[in-house]
């Protein structure tokens, strides 16, 4: 239902599937990876966050919360920690904000 009601929302889920099926993990020339933060909120400065391979919460009946901040740390810690990038890379992790 989300995809008829909010079309950007079809477009991302198509994407993601697109990087997952076509390119895949070991492609030679294209690295990459897709968070996927859950319910989206504004904060005044990072927190701890938790990442995942996939959601551990219900998105409708229970969805958990994360900061915009604490999504840009995260990337930023993709782009400058190598290890950090290994673990992800080719992946889909979720992300929430530490309770």
């Amino acid at each position: 239902m989300i995809r008829y009601l909010a079309p950007p929302h079809a477009d991302n889920e198509d994407a993601a599937d697109y990087l997952r099926t076509e390119i895949g993990h070991g492609h030679n020339d294209l690295q990459w990876v897709v968070v996927r933060p859950d319910r989206l909120t504004d904060e005044d400065g990072a927190s701890e966050y938790e990442t995942h391979q996939s959601p551990i919460r219900s998105a409708i009946f229970n969805p958990g919360t994360t900061s915009r901040i604490n999504v840009a740390c995260f990337m930023a810690k993709l782009l400058t920690n190598q290890e950090t990038w290994q673990k992800w890379k080719g992946q889909m992790p979720v992300i929430y904000n530490s309770v």
